[in-house]
């Protein structure tokens, strides 16, 4: 092998490692791009090898992480991220999670479907998996242990359901794919709407054949209400805001009338007025929902800026190249060598 491939190989395996130690994944990417980088470098001096790693390179990535914080698509996170946070405090997964499941308290399954719902709600309104899991691990997750749910159920339902928030939009996933991609943020935006609503969709229709199957892991809540027309009522005056909001959004998005970047400024304006129609905004709020913000936005920009120097790194040593070279190889076809892919992805998620 020659020296880029040793170097390629040893970045891969180092990353990995590091990635599996649970530091910091930030200072990973960065540590190790910069790291290698040096030995590149070093190599070339004094074992003239022929890496072509020089100061270029370091100038180079100065030059992205400059264009990364240039760059006006991803205005859009902060404002994505805030709009998230104002949604956890104003109260309104409270109201729907009491209506929905007086709804659906009859239904076997009721409160995790209820739960499930929530979650396709949540995803279209936040983005933010860790606001959307903790959120419903809070609301729900007593409730459910409470009236008898297995745990492992209970459990599986609020991760599978808080995970909805990286496919339905707006995803800040998508908004980053975006930018990397160099794709249109709308446009992906529309691909992902009905995949995101087909899974919301098969996790519910799973729950209604486990209730069927293994009752005694979902009993029925002891106190059930009747359905009705008030109940619908109160149904309606819970869920029409936030989907008010949440079509203010994508609405203004897939009809062109905003930009991404300005959708996220209505979206985060519209959570604010949700929070007040509930009667939950404040001075205090604003602070703490600013500081979540910005401390969100700093590990996603910091990811940024470590995923930026370990590219540059490898693609100065023709990563591209060898990973291209190394999938061609690979005797499997073109859908082996896409399972192969979806695997390698699958085991770094």
């Amino acid at each position: 092998m020659e020296m880029n491939e040793v170097l390629i190989v040893g970045m891969m395996l180092s990353f990995l490692v590091l990635l599996f130690s649970g530091f910091p994944i930030a200072w990973v990417l960065g540590g190790v791009g910069v790291i290698f980088g040096a030995i590149g470098y070093y190599s070339d001096f004094y074992m003239e090898t022929m890496t072509g790693l020089d100061f270029m390179t370091l100038g180079l990535s100065v030059n992205r992480i400059y264009k990364i914080m240039d760059n006006w698509i991803l205005v859009a996170l902060p404002m994505f991220i805030f709009m998230g946070n104002m949604l956890d405090k104003s109260g309104a997964a409270e109201k729907l999670m009491q209506s929905f499941q007086e709804l659906f308290g009859r239904v076997r399954g009721g409160l995790a479907i209820t739960v499930i719902l929530i979650g396709v709600i949540l995803a279209a309104s936040t983005g933010i998996i860790g606001a959307s899991v903790v959120l419903l691990a809070v609301m729900s997750l007593p409730a459910m242990l409470k009236q008898g749910y297995d745990k492992k159920v209970a459990v599986g339902v609020i991760a599978s359901s808080g995970t909805l928030g990286i496919l339905i939009p707006p995803s800040i996933m998508l908004v980053i794919m975006a930018d990397q991609l160099a794709l249109s943020v709308g446009d992906l935006f529309m691909g992902a709407v009905f995949p995101g609503l087909i899974l919301g969709a098969l996790y519910v229709i799973y729950i209604v054949g486990f209730g069927v199957l293994k009752p005694k892991a979902m009993p029925l809540a002891e106190e059930l209400k009747p359905v009705t027309l008030d109940l619908w009522i109160q149904v309606l005056k819970a869920v029409l805001p936030t989907l008010m909001m949440i079509v203010a959004v994508l609405g203004s998005i897939f009809t062109g009338i905003a930009t991404p970047t300005e959708a996220s400024a209505v979206g985060a304006a519209s959570a604010m007025l949700l929070a007040w129609y509930n009667g939950k905004f404040s001075i205090r709020v604003v602070k703490e929902c600013l500081h979540n913000t910005f401390n969100v936005s700093g590990y996603i920009f910091a990811i940024f800026i470590g995923a930026t120097v370990f590219a540059l790194v490898l693609r100065e040593l023709g990563g591209d190249e060898f990973i291209e070279s190394f999938l061609v190889s690979l005797p499997f076809g073109p859908y082996g060598i896409i399972l192969f892919v979806l695997a390698i992805i699958f085991l770094l998620g």
